[in-house]
């Protein structure tokens, strides 16, 4: 018995020197402090809306996002990607991951395209629409891609099965209306910006951020790279244009015509690409509706005519309004709209890949606005294949645009 008392008692001591020695071993929890973070691995040089940092010491970064979705003013969001699961306690506005996400949602096709880009497709597990995204990947994929669902639809038996380490968010005018339910469940999220970036660079900088979520840091910079390097000699080259032509853009929405401001995203590309948009006079990346007469007198001004909704051809076009039809952009055929690439229920690929490819769409409208410039292949890199683009196009051949007739 005395034996057997003692054979208990070795045991029992073994057990604690192994427990103590595993705590003795294991990082320190402590509270988190952002100051901790005191080198910078990326600060944007077009975006206005992250920032990466680390700490060498706690072996964690922070991602920093900043007033992601419009009219957002002091909202800042953090996530912290925390390898070791230091820290406790984390404020509201702080979501955790402990490594690279290897299962993501997308609740936007945007996100869909940067993780493709980085040639990391196999981390999408569910998608917002799956039938308005043009990614081929997730089109090939169908049966193993969940579709949670948009807005308050949302299947969240569908997205707690799907196991996912993050979700990615977008609001348009106000946090999700998922928030409160993925903190209830203990799934991670943040939110994405890019799509308030008024830089048509700033928006694809955004590839940094997934990068760092996805632990592909020096993929997405050099990617980013590539696609700035292509947009800037595009923007170059339009300089030299002897001629900056008058550009209308949109058409009539329940009899409002809406126009971009001179700081938003459109706007920008067009002046790249060496034309002048007319704009409204509000400040910042927004657009607002303006007088009916005086939109009707600039689209009959203008040399050509974008964006113009649905339409596929001219005739869709006069359709909507026969006044349309004496516009000197439609009698010479210079209507072009951004939605050659887009899928059978509507999605359109210039809101998705064309995000992350600003390049390519200034290509587009530097070859519609200036033929004579023979932009030809630049923008044709690598990363084009990477996305699932074409490689080779002609002289004059257009990606995201098309010609309507």
């Amino acid at each position: 018995m005395r034996q057997l008392t003692t054979h208990i008692l070795l045991i029992c001591l073994a057990i604690g020197c192994i427990i103590g020695f595993a705590i003795g071993c294991a990082p320190s929890s402590q509270q988190f402090d952002a100051s901790l973070f005191d080198k910078s691995l990326y600060t944007p040089q077009y975006a206005t809306g992250f920032e990466i940092r680390h700490s060498d010491e706690l072996s964690a970064s922070i991602i920093t996002i900043k007033n992601p979705w419009q009219g957002a003013d002091d909202v800042e969001q953090t996530l912290l990607i925390d390898p070791e699961n230091r820290f406790r306690n984390l404020s509201a506005n702080i979501r955790r991951i402990t490594g690279p996400a290897r299962r993501i949602v997308c609740m936007s096709s945007s996100y869909v395209a940067m993780l493709s880009a980085l040639d990391c497709e196999e981390c999408i597990v569910g998608v917002s629409g799956i039938d308005f995204i043009s990614d081929k990947y997730v089109n090939d994929n169908r049966q193993r891609i969940g579709d949670v669902g948009y807005d308050n639809n949302i299947n969240y038996e569908l997205l707690v099965a799907l196991n996912p380490d993050l979700v990615l968010l977008y609001g348009v005018t106000g946090a999700s209306s998922m928030e409160s339910k993925l903190q209830e469940l203990g799934i991670p999220y943040i939110y994405l910006g890019e799509y308030v970036e008024s830089s048509p660079l700033g928006k694809a900088e955004w590839l940094m951020v997934i990068g760092e979520i996805v632990g592909q840091r020096d993929k997405a910079q050099q990617c980013f790279a590539d696609i700035a390097t292509n947009y800037l000699q595009i923007k170059e080259r339009s300089q030299h244009a002897t001629k900056r032509p008058r550009v209308m853009l949109n058409t009539p929405y329940r009899d409002s015509w809406f126009i971009p401001s001179q700081q938003s995203y459109m706007v920008q590309l067009i002046n790249d690409a060496g034309a002048e948009c007319y704009t409204c006079s509000a400040e910042g990346n927004t657009s607002q509706p303006i007088d009916m007469e005086q939109a009707y007198t600039w689209a009959a001004a203008a040399d050509y005519w974008l964006n113009v909704g649905p339409c596929n051809s001219l005739s869709d076009l006069t359709r909507q309004n026969p006044k349309f039809a004496n516009i000197q952009a439609v009698t010479k055929q210079r209507v072009y709209n951004n939605n050659a690439r887009q899928t059978a229920k509507g999605g359109s690929d210039f809101w998705e890949s064309g995000v992350i490819r600003p390049d390519l769409i200034l290509r587009d409208l530097t070859t519609i606005f200036h033929p004579e410039l023979q932009i030809g292949q630049i923008g044709q890199t690598e990363q084009t294949e990477q996305i699932g683009q074409t490689s080779q196009t002609s002289q004059h051949e257009l990606y995201y645009y098309k010609q309507l007739k």
